[in-house]
């Protein structure tokens, strides 16, 4: 009952179909009503009940012969068809079996000992015996429950017997000889036969009607408490439920076929043999080995063949932990075993000259093909990923969704993503919470995570109940309402079958599911490591357990389906085809493993202009200034909308003008555009408003996908959640898919980017070097000093600089190839027009590097942040250096200059203004709008047009410690040692002091160090 939906029940359990055809004959619905009268005769309930019709031919009582379950389905059914129908009891009842959150030992109340007056004494009666029959169905059913709650609490899950975290005790409801009284009956009723039906074995049912308590206990053991366990009650859904529980109870009659074992056996082989070759041979390196855990081998091939062969996926993306990686990725997803004995070997090579570092071996991601059971072909990439566990979870997922959108996978049954966790890692590390909150989420979800946990039942050194606070490491999945499955590694048959299960369930409810294998480390946390140590009997016990291959072939032979003989020649021919393999590796290649840059002559160009024709800015400006007719827009909208269309009119934009223009024209070129973060549909300063809401119908417009007629690509903005993390790691992964879209996250306050501190680090600056991945990613930081105190003002501007690769000690040997050499782009502009170039080359760069962007939230509106529309056309070109344009005006000729202060960001307006207000004349004011690549021609031709300026300030509201000035001192020394002019000048620093705070929280020690800073920057002027 527990486990249906109406909907679901009137098939074949219908009393329709069977017991009541003179009901159907007559057109009529039959009611059910009951009135039980509890008495307790040894252990059994008696009860009383009535079938009456509505109609006037009447209905035929239910003879005994029809069986309890039939008799409990009819009250079932008229319950679910009006619940006033049936007795209070009954309601009660049904009422607590459905709902997931009562146990099942309190699920049956018995009735009040009254009948209810509404019947008449000719109401013909159900018989006693079948009104006992269907108690005992009543009392079975509750039984049968609680081992689908609590099975898994004692289910043979733990290789290692009693020793590990995977030994769970089992649940005190969890029905056993002891407890029977729990369920209304005692030992002496264990040889009562009981009445199958339809939530009690229905698979069974058809051929056996009845089957004594003894063997439903047993079954139930064998189901849910055998190899593998099963949490599925967390699970509000009752079909879903259901689906479960009959895939579930059908595993021990459907057998895996000899081929199946064929291919298992196969697979174990294959990964078993691995580990131990590569010991053999390589017996110093590190590769945190499949040993202990080779049951996920022939597990994930089943994934990958069931997903291909029976659901269509044709690609998947696979974020993996350490343990086993480098096995299965040339055992099971189709690296080639040459590639992987050359890391052993260290005869890959990195371009060290280039940039790279490359990384250790087991860090490497892969992508391949693997020719499945059934004959088709699946592409399978592996990413790469750090140290840094789970980190790598969002960036999977992230790549899987632009691959899915990419190929116009929009039901996403093609493309699918896939998880490796750590026991550990899972429970432990935040981005794994991240990531489960975006499975569900537009914009993040993809159709389903299969998530396989390999459970070592310890974290390096640190036994699971120091690791976790829950039973087990995967209860957290709980909260997005996925099943888990908890199974013995062991028992590779079980291992495949929910593998297989995992892959039919992403197939039909397009969600995540969690596959606990539970195994152990037979070498400690690394092959050079000494685990007992700190777990002595956990190693004694390892020390002493059979590998899996032997046991699994042990079970085969025994069985008959394989002669030993046969297994022998396949493990010896498996070594040979390793040991070519190896010898392969070894021969000189021009391809040889290496890790390659691109090879070029010359620097290239931009691919297209970043200036556009001001035709399509003015179609663009129209678009995203007006509503459809009989839009209700918000009044306050309505004028700044105008007051946008006014200015562009008048030939000017402002900072979000220039955005949305740069969205528009990339657009309409058939780039697509993705922004996403925190708040970024209006924008967190209320700037952006690229989505709109009818005040009345809250219907929702988004004018830059209105541009035009059938234009060819779309803009996309996505409310995140309050993740860091897990979001910046998703918008990386989908860049790494998505080349030619521009995909943009940013940032509610630049502050808070530090919760994806591992993702810039790991990924976005390094990820190149060290895996050759290429990523146009933006990161939009807002970033200002505005007297908002040290959450709400810097965006850690020195961080990001350090990040650089770029060399500051010595004049660049080749200008021309920074931007294909840097690593990352860091920009903080002060003019709008510089805001869309950037944006725009960040498409039409030949070179993919992140760009990050700072920009100032007070300078969104002011009026020194304004562009002329003919900066953004013709020829214009983004500008790494902007001089001052002051010249002959407000300032002094370049010649009679003699200070430059040299800034970045929105410090620049403080600086103008401070000037203008105390009439300084000789000081002027250079923007460096780019900060890396450093432009070193642009600053240096900047310095040499003052000939007579003596002294070189770098001028910062940031900390001493905190802005971009240790980046800056070196490269403005050796600036100057290249110019004739400036090779004795001074270059000072002005800005605030050192601080462990980023900024103060008053407002009046803020003012007073502005005004400090500024006195500084302008000295003796």
């Amino acid at each position: 009952m527990r486990g249906r939906e109406g909907a679901r029940s009137t098939s074949k359990h219908s009393i329709s179909l069977r017991e009541t055809s003179s009901c159907v004959a007559n057109g009529s619905r039959p009611q059910v009503t009951a009135s039980m009268l509890f008495q307790r005769n040894t252990s059994s309930f008696a009860h009383e009940g009535q079938v009456i019709c509505h109609s006037s031919g009447g209905c035929r009582p239910q003879s005994a012969s029809c069986g309890a379950a039939n008799y409990v389905d009819e009250m079932y059914l008229a319950w679910k068809a009006n619940p006033k129908d049936v007795h209070v009891s009954w309601q009660t009842y049904f009422r607590n079996m459905e709902d997931p959150t009562v146990p099942s030992t309190q699920a049956f109340r018995p009735p009040p000992g009254l009948m209810s007056s509404r019947y008449t004494e000719d109401t013909p009666a159900i018989s006693m015996a079948e009104i006992s029959d269907g108690v005992n169905y009543l009392k079975a059913q509750s039984i049968v429950r609680a081992f689908q709650e609590y099975g898994h609490t004692n289910a043979k899950i733990n290789p290692l017997g009693d020793v590990g975290s995977a030994t769970i005790h089992a649940h005190p409801d969890l029905p056993s000889s002891s407890n029977l009284s729990k369920y209304g009956f005692t030992t002496a009723d264990l040889d009562r036969e009981v009445p199958l039906g339809p939530d009690l074995f229905p698979h069974l049912a058809s051929s056996t009607k009845t089957m004594p308590l003894r063997d439903i206990i047993a079954t139930c053991e064998k189901i849910y408490s055998g190899s593998f366990g099963v949490e599925y009650h967390h699970i509000s859904s009752p079909a879903t439920r259901d689906w479960i529980r009959q895939r579930v109870e059908t595993y021990h009659a459907s057998p895996p076929s000899p081929a199946e074992k064929h291919r298992i056996l196969d697979t174990l082989i294959w990964a078993t043999s691995l580990e131990r070759f590569l010991a053999t041979k390589f017996p110093n390196e590190k590769r945190f080995g499949l040993d202990g855990a080779e049951g996920l081998a022939p597990g994930l091939a089943a994934l990958i063949d069931r997903c291909a062969d029976v659901h269509g996926v044709r690609d998947i993306v696979i974020g993996s932990c350490h343990r086993g990686r480098m096995n299965v990725m040339s055992t099971v997803y189709g690296k080639d075993f040459e590639t992987l004995f050359g890391q052993f070997a260290g005869t890959d090579k990195f371009d060290v000259e280039g940039g790279q570092t490359g990384d250790v071996k087991y860090h490497f991601g892969m992508e391949g093909e693997r020719t499945t059971a059934g004959g088709g072909v699946v592409g399978v990439e592996m990413l790469p990923n750090p140290s840094h566990l789970e980190a790598v979870d969002p960036v999977a997922q992230g790549k899987a969704k632009a691959v899915q959108e990419i190929r116009g996978d929009v039901d996403q049954s093609k493309v699918m993503c896939m998880a490796l966790h750590g026991d550990a890692a899972f429970s432990g590390q935040g981005p794994v919470y991240e990531t489960l909150n975006l499975s569900g989420l537009k914009g993040y979800e993809v159709g389903g995570t299969v998530r396989l946990m390999v459970n070592n039942q310890i974290g390096f050194t640190t036994d699971s109940p120091y690791s976790r606070s829950t039973p087990y490491c995967s209860d957290l999945a709980k909260y997005i309402e996925a099943p888990i499955f908890h199974v013995n590694a062991d028992d590779p048959e079980a291992v495949v079958f929910l593998c297989k299960l995992a892959a039919d369930w992403r197939a039909e409810f397009r969600s995540d599911i969690v596959i606990d294998v539970n195994c152990y480390r037979r070498f400690g946390h690394n092959e050079i490591d000494q685990a007992s140590f700190t777990q002595p009997e956990m190693y004694k016990k390892i020390a002493k357990q059979q590998a899996l291959l032997e046991k699994y072939i042990e079970k085969l032979v025994g069985e008959g389906t394989m002669q030993a003989e046969v297994v022998e020649e396949q493990k010896r021919w498996v070594w040979e085809q390793l040991e070519e393999k190896l010898a392969r590796s070894k021969l000189p290649s021009e391809e040889a493993h290496a890790l390659k840059t691109e090879v070029a002559t010359a620097p290239e160009p931009l691919s297209t202009s970043t200036a556009v024709d001001e035709a399509t800015l003015s179609t663009i400006a129209e678009a995203i200034t007006s509503v459809p007719e009989g839009f209700n827009l918000h009044r306050n909208l309505q004028r700044i909308l105008a007051a946008k269309k006014q200015a562009f009119d008048a030939g000017t934009v402002d900072w979000s003008t220039a955005e949305a223009l740069a969205f528009g024209s990339l657009v309409l070129e058939g780039k697509p555009v993705r922004i996403s973060g925190q708040d970024v549909e209006r924008g967190t300063f209320s700037q952006r408003h690229s989505i709109l809401h009818d005040q009345t119908t809250h219907a929702e417009y988004t004018p830059l996908n209105h541009l035009q007629e059938g234009q060819p690509a779309r803009y996309t903005a996505v409310n995140s959640p309050l993740s860091e993390f897990g979001v910046l790691g998703f918008d990386y992964g989908y860049s790494l898919a998505a080349p030619e879209s521009l995909v943009m996250w940013e940032a509610q306050f630049g502050d808070f980017a530090n919760n994806a501190q591992v993702v810039i680090d790991q990924f976005i600056t390094s990820g190149e070097a060290k895996w050759l991945l290429k990523s146009g990613l933006v990161m939009s930081l807002p970033h200002g000093y505005d007297g908002q105190g040290p959450e709400h003002s810097s965006a850690r501007l020195g961080r990001f600089l350090e990040l650089g690769s770029e060399d500051p000690r010595a004049w660049p040997e080749d200008l021309g190839w920074a931007r294909r050499d840097c690593n990352v782009q860091i920009v903080y502009m002060t003019t709008p027009a510089n805001l869309f170039h950037a944006l725009r080359r960040q498409i039409y760069s030949p070179y993919k590097k992140p760009l990050i962007i700072f920009f100032s939230k007070s300078l969104l509106r002011h009026p020194l942040a304004r562009s002329s529309v003919q900066e953004l056309t013709g020829t214009s070109t983004f500008q790494p250096v902007l001089s001052d344009p002051e010249h002959g005006s407000s300032i002094l000729p370049l010649d009679k200059i003699n200070r430059v202060i040299l800034c970045s960001g929105q410090v620049y307006a403080s600086l103008h203004k401070h000037r203008e207000a105390n009439g300084i004349k000789n000081t002027a004011i250079t923007r460096i709008e780019e900060l890396h690549p450093f432009p070193w021609a642009e600053v240096k031709e900047n310095l040499d047009s003052y000939p007579n300026a003596q002294t070189i300030v770098w001028c910062q509201e940031e900390p001493y410690n905190g802005g971009a000035w240790q980046y800056m001192r070196d490269r403005l020394e050796t600036v100057a040692s290249e110019s004739e002019n400036h090779k004795f000048s001074r270059i000072v620093y002005a800005g605030r002091g050192t601080g462990a705070a980023a900024a103060t929280g008053s407002k009046k020690v803020h003012q007073a160090e502005e005004e400090r800073l500024l006195t500084d920057a302008f000295g003796d002027s």
